[in-house]
C-alpha cells in the first residue's frame, strides 16, 4: 500500500525534532486523558451500584453489621457508614472526655463530613489532567502548525519554488498538528464535563445517605419515612 505524501507518516518522516516532540506530546496527552476518562467512568459506575445498595439494601437489614455488609468495601458509601459508626462508638466509650465537651450529634457530623470530604477528593483525582489537556492541547497543536509553516516558508524561500505542489505538502503536514491538537482536546473536554456531572450526582447521593446516617446514629431511626420493606436498624456496638 502506497503511503500518502501528505499524511501523518510523511509528517513524521520529514519533521524535525521539534515537530516530532510536539506530536509525541499530543499523543501522550491523549493517552493520559483517555486513561483518566475510562478509569473514572468505571469508578462512577461502581459508585452508582453502591449508591443503589445504600438506598435500597442498607435499610432492609435489622442490625448495623449486616447493613454494612450490603455496601461492600472500597466505596465511599461503605466508608461513610463505617465512619459514622466509629464516631458513635468512640463518643460512647469516651463519655468522660467528650460528653461534656461535644454533643454526640456534632461529633458524628464531624466524622461523616470528613468521610464525605475524602470521597470528594477521591472523585476529583485525575480531573486536573482532563482540564489541562482540554485547555492546552489546541495550543500545543497550533504551535506545531506554526513551526511547520515556518519551515515550509523557509524551504520555499531557499529553493525559490512556490508552486502549489511544492507548498501543499509542507503546509498540509503542518495543519495536521492543529487537527491532532483538536482531536486530543475535544474528547478530554467532553469527558471532563461528563465526569463533573457524574461526580456531582454521586456527592449528592452521598450527602443524602450521610444525612440519613446522622439521624440513625443520633436518634436511632432514619430521617426519611420508612419504606414498606425497611426495618429499624440497631446501632448498638457488637460484642467483643
Amino acid at each position: 500500500m502506497e503511503v500518502s505524501p501528505y499524511g501523518p507518516q510523511s509528517l513524521w518522516a520529514q519533521g524535525d525534532i521539534v515537530t516530532r516532540a510536539v506530536a509525541l506530546l499530543l499523543i501522550s496527552m491523549s493517552i493520559a486523558s483517555w486513561h483518566v476518562m475510562l478509569t473514572k467512568a468505571l469508578d462512577l459506575l461502581r459508585m452508582r451500584k453502591s449508591a443503589e445498595a445504600a438506598r435500597r439494601d442498607f435499610w432492609t437489614v435489622a442490625d448495623l453489621e449486616g447493613a454494612l455488609a450490603t455496601l461492600g468495601h472500597d466505596n465511599p458509601f461503605a466508608a461513610l457508614a463505617r465512619a459514622g459508626r466509629t464516631a458513635l462508638f468512640h463518643h460512647q466509650q469516651h463519655r468522660g472526655y467528650l460528653h461534656e465537651q461535644l454533643a454526640v450529634s456534632d461529633w458524628i457530623t464531624l466524622g461523616l463530613r470528613q468521610s464525605i470530604d475524602e470521597a470528594a477528593a477521591r472523585l476529583q483525582a485525575g480531573m486536573a489532567v482532563l482540564a489541562s489537556v482540554g485547555s492546552t492541547a489546541p495550543f500545543v497543536g497550533l504551535f506545531g502548525t506554526v513551526w511547520g509553516i515556518y519551515h515550509a516558508l523557509v524551504s520555499i524561500g531557499t529553493t525559490g519554488q512556490s508552486s502549489i505542489d511544492k507548498v501543499a505538502g509542507p503546509v498540509g503536514e503542518a495543519l495536521i498538528m492543529t487537527a491532532l491538537g483538536l482531536a486530543v482536546a475535544i474528547p478530554a473536554t467532553f469527558g471532563y464535563n461528563a465526569l463533573v456531572r457524574g461526580n456531582k450526582s454521586t456527592l449528592a447521593r452521598l450527602n443524602k445517605f450521610g444525612f440519613d446516617l446522622h439521624a440513625l446514629f443520633v436518634t436511632g431511626a432514619r430521617a426519611a419515612a420508612y419504606q414498606v420493606n425497611e426495618l429499624p436498624l440497631s446501632v448498638a456496638p457488637s460484642p467483643r
